[in-house]
């Protein structure tokens, strides 16, 4: 594929992301289906609630990480920049998006380099598609360039064959893909983390996954943003089954996390994280972290730097309201806090 269609393509994303139709119209994330068990005799102290954490060995304020977006153009250029200021005032990890055009063309590095230069403490992790794993021929060699290139404390490798499937220059070959990304977890200095983008992980899928040596499983489930609504407004198609295809983000982390007894991996929340209560609901279900992107974007194109850490610290004082009604003074104790069925409840 030509340099110039992937930068109309990824200009073509983020135009899409920010002002058209692109969340799924039926289906959601299931959080709306849990409530939290209320613990009436709550001793906590909202001042001294500790929501700090780790990923990978760094240490975080949040349980969040700002989720794999863009880069390759000017405009992701400044987006970055400006995401790289707000990971850095929240000490939050950033994620970048596929790093594949910085890699073909050199002129592209800066969107994504200019998140090492702002961001000097947190940790930033790296993106390449699944395709691109699958079809190399040096799969260590791959990654290292991407770990260079911004420092990267982790690498996401993303998972997405429904946008392929629909995307008209989309590349549907994954075959490769298992066995090279086995051979990328023995030979790199990082984690890899398995990443969906709006279609979710299965358990069966985390279980082949973590086989291979991932050290996290993203399961970036459905009911957020459809990455086939995208893909067919960009080239003007309709099929509403296809839009609507995928795993309920609360499905994909309440059935990966029965993993947690076999395998020691770290389970990331994203697909449709709107507000603090659906942050609450993954960490009770059993993320370790959660992520979102698109909503983060839309706040930073109305509010700039500000509004959008203004955005972040409110959804963690709606965690903070729920895990003091909860009986929850730390994330560890926030993903034992029950959560009631709405078919329990009556």
């Amino acid at each position: 594929m030509s340099k110039n269609k992937i930068a109309d393509r990824k200009k073509d994303h983020l135009e899409l992301c920010i002002s058209g139709k692109v969340e799924f119209s039926e289906r959601t994330t299931g959080f709306e289906k849990y409530s939290f068990e209320h613990y009436a005799p709550t001793e906590i102290d909202i001042k001294k609630i500790d929501l700090s954490g780790e990923f990978y060995g760094n240490k975080i304020d949040f349980p969040f990480m700002i989720s794999s977006m863009t880069g390759g153009t000017k405009k992701a250029e400044r987006i970055n920049e400006k995401l790289a200021v707000v990971s850095e005032e929240l000490n939050i990890p950033l994620c970048l998006g596929s790093q594949r055009h910085a890699l073909e063309e050199k002129n592209n590095y800066y969107s994504y380099r200019v998140v090492k230069d702002v961001a000097k403490n947190i940790p930033i992790v790296g993106n390449i598609g699944a395709a691109q794993v699958a079809k190399s021929k040096d799969p260590a060699d791959l990654f290292n360039k991407i770990i260079n290139m911004v420092n990267a404390r982790a690498i996401i490798v993303h998972l997405n064959p429904l946008q392929e499937l629909i995307q008209p220059e989309g590349e549907t070959d994954f075959s490769g893909l298992m066995k090279n990304l086995e051979l990328v977890c023995k030979k790199i200095d990082v984690p890899v983390i398995a990443k969906e983008v709006g279609s979710g992980i299965s358990k069966t899928a985390a279980r082949k996954l973590l086989e291979t040596g991932v050290r996290g499983i993203d399961v970036a489930g459905a009911g957020g943003t459809s990455w086939a609504a995208v893909e067919q407004l960009r080239s003007n198609q309709k099929d509403l089954y296809f839009r609507e295809w995928g795993l309920s983000t609360s499905y994909c982390i309440r059935t990966v996390n029965e993993l947690k007894k076999e395998y020691s991996f770290t389970l990331i929340g994203s697909g449709g994280i709107n507000n603090g209560i659906d942050i609450a609901k993954s960490i009770a279900l059993g993320a370790d972290l959660t992520a979102s992107a698109r909503t983060i974007l839309v706040e930073l194109m109305k509010k700039d730097v500000d509004g959008t850490i203004d955005l972040i610290k409110s959804w963690f004082m709606t965690v903070k309201k729920i895990m003091y009604l909860t009986g929850s003074d730390s994330i560890k104790k926030l993903k034992k806090v029950p959560l009631i069925r709405e078919k329990e409840m009556y």
